[in-house]
């Protein structure tokens, strides 16, 4: 071999070695996030699972890795227990947990409303007509201690019906909650699209009795603005990992402005086909209803943060005896520097 050659070999051998440190050196480079996430089928944790999908969160500097669970109490659980770092859940449980002694702090906000409805079991269409109707019967929620057990019982009690007098299931958010309403093992259920909007299709008739999909119901059946997901932590954890907190906030407020810069059609083609489902007009007819949904820049409403305190304060007597500071259970310094990121106007 020539000497020429033999140079050139050994460089190509340089580079080969240099390209695989350089990209393992790159991976190591950015800090992992293990992100719990109370049901990713949901669309109201769309934001977070098409982040992903984006590569949102690896341009921003951080490598997330998603744990599904199918209720946001199981998701809470493991970052409490050590196994995951963030939740991406419901707002409220920042307040249920404080009398506890337990303080998380959400530090981005992509649902502005729950998007929780309560609907009734077809079987039961024409014997249960109210929230007062339910007691004694089998409701199902995405797992017990959820936010849809804490908005069942918030409406029980607003209706002075008992919630102990009303048996609960956990039935998860997707395909297992309506199959739990179609074969009668459940009277009623608190649940989200797209499993409202594949219920109604089937089922012209299908009662909502609460509804809060949109700006109108959310103040109907709150009285106030009431914030549905988040990501949040605990707050040690996040006034430790300041820089993996405001990459995660990058990731979410950048992949919101796509999706307002984005058709219903682009943004379901980013999203994976086991959680699209089989029928997507179907899938897209939900999507289309859940959007308006979505925050514009990442932002908790104050008002909406005093909303899940008033109904907290007046269904659990912890909360409302415990004088909670709420200025420790969330924080928008995160993303309203993404907002200015982005050009984002507050």
């Amino acid at each position: 071999m020539s000497r020429t050659g033999l140079a050139a070999r050994l460089l190509g051998v340089c580079a080969a070695f240099l390209f695989s440190a350089g990209g393992a050196l790159a991976g190591q480079a950015l800090p992992m996030v293990k992100v719990a996430i109370g049901g990713a089928g949901c669309l109201c944790y769309l934001p977070t699972v098409l982040a992903e999908q984006l590569g949102a969160y690896k341009a921003a500097g951080v490598d997330v890795r998603m744990i599904n669970f199918k209720g946001g109490a199981p998701a809470l659980t493991a970052v409490l227990g050590g196994s995951a770092d963030v939740v991406s859940g419901y707002y409220d449980h920042n307040v249920e947990l404080v009398p506890k002694g337990k303080f998380l702090k959400t530090f981005v906000t992509y649902d502005r409303f729950p998007g929780l409805v309560l609907v009734v079991a077809p079987k039961d269409t024409n014997t249960v007509t109210s929230v007062k109707d339910l007691a004694g019967k089998r409701v199902g929620v995405s797992a017990p201690g959820s936010s849809t057990d804490f908005f069942l019982k918030y409406l029980l009690k607003k209706s002075g019906v008992d919630p102990n007098s009303v048996p609960v299931l956990g039935v998860g958010l997707g395909p297992t909650a309506v199959a739990a309403m179609e074969h009668g093992e459940i009277d009623a259920a608190v649940m989200l699209d797209p499993a409202v909007t594949l219920l109604k299709a089937k089922y012209k008739d299908l009662r909502i009795l609460s509804d809060t999909r949109t700006e109108q119901d959310t103040l109907e059946v709150f009285g106030g603005y009431y914030p549905g997901g988040v990501l949040y932590a605990e707050e040690n954890w996040v006034a430790s990992h300041q820089k993996e907190v405001a990459a995660l906030a990058v990731a979410i407020v950048s992949t919101l402005k796509w999706i307002y810069s984005h058709s219903a059609e682009e943004i379901m083609a980013k999203m994976p086909p086991e959680l699209v489902g089989s029928d997507k007009a179907l899938y897209l007819s939900a999507l289309r209803n859940t959007i308006p949904m979505y925050s514009t820049d990442g932002k908790l409403d104050p008002r909406g943060a005093e909303a899940v305190l008033k109904v907290f304060s007046l269904s659990d007597p912890e909360v409302a005896k415990a004088h909670i500071d709420l200025s420790r259970t969330y924080t928008n310094r995160f993303a309203e520097a993404a907002d200015a990121r982005f050009g984002i106007a507050h």
